[in-house]
């Protein structure tokens, strides 16, 4: 890590021209304004191919321990990193085949060319694929989120930062009641701490109350931006999530004991809202390039 490499790989990372189109990036799919993620059902790559998944948010991604929906064996930023670059099945970036041409089109850019040797020094050549791939993984792992309400009244001892609807979704959120943090768990809300314990098998993996294959536990910091929701983004808002874990509640015994076993009330709906919406940062999502 170094200034000089998060910052060309923040350059990178809106870069259109890394796109077999020209007119696509990464941010296409991780747009700033929602904690990096997107608006749509399941991220749409630079040719018009629908992806199988939703475009996860990438919050606080330098803690995890594995990466992407389903794939847990891919375990570093720069592995992951490939897959959208080099896939093909669907295209994401379409980088595949046209590697050379686009470091050579990066390295004919001045400002690219005096980047990629601050970043890379002492490198003769340091415009390359790997370079590049590294760059944006360092920026990726600046993207820290730690100052929202949550963050404020739990670390910082700001009493006033929670309301006391959302104090009462904390205490619900953390019971074994609403079994939310069996699979939310640690600083991120997700499920990294099943990675290194191999709780589930393979990793931060749960089932996703419906499906038998599992999917992974994602953070929930800044959930109130990165709708819609689920692997395939099949529901649209925070309160249709919980209808769904309410829904299956009665079939929870059978299909994983973290699940919530009653439905919940409206009540509990509300304030299990209010403590979602306080885990958004603003000071996080306000970052722009």
């Amino acid at each position: 890590m170094s200034k000089a490499k998060a910052a060309l790989g923040e350059r990178l990372f809106f870069e259109p021209r890394l796109s077999v189109t020209g007119r696509y990036s990464c941010s296409s799919c991780h747009d700033p304004a929602r904690a990096f993620a997107q608006a749509r059902p399941v991220a749409i790559g630079a040719t018009g191919e629908a992806l199988p998944h939703n475009a996860m948010a990438l919050v606080n991604v330098a803690y995890n321990i594995s990466f992407g929906w389903s794939r847990p064996r891919v375990r570093t930023l720069e592995a992951q990193m490939l897959e959208p670059m080099l896939n093909e099945h669907p295209v994401e970036l379409g980088l595949k085949g046209r590697e050379a041409a686009a470091c050579a089109l990066l390295a004919a850019d001045p400002a690219y060319a005096a980047d990629f040797a601050a970043a890379f020094p002492g490198d003769p050549a340091p415009v390359t694929l790997e370079h590049l791939v590294k760059a944006i993984a360092s920026f990726e792992r600046t993207l820290i989120s730690g100052g929202s309400p949550f963050d404020r009244y739990v670390f910082n001892g700001e009493h006033d930062a929670l309301s006391g609807q959302a104090k009462r979704g904390m205490a619900l959120f953390f019971s074994t009641r609403a079994g939310c943090s069996g699979c939310h768990s640690g600083f991120n809300f997700s499920g990294n701490w099943r990675d290194a314990q191999g709780e589930t098998g393979p990793a931060s993996f749960a089932r996703n109350g419906t499906s038998a294959r599992p999917m992974r536990v994602p953070t929930l910091r800044n959930v109130a931006l990165t709708a819609p929701y689920m692997h395939d983004g099949r529901l649209a808002s925070l309160a249709a999530v919980l209808d769904h874990y309410s829904s299956v509640a009665a079939q929870a015994a059978r299909t994983d004991r973290r699940l919530p076993r009653v439905a919940f009330s409206g009540a509990e709906r509300s304030a299990l809202i209010a403590f979602l919406e306080s885990l958004t940062d603003e000071s996080f999502v306000s970052r722009t390039r």
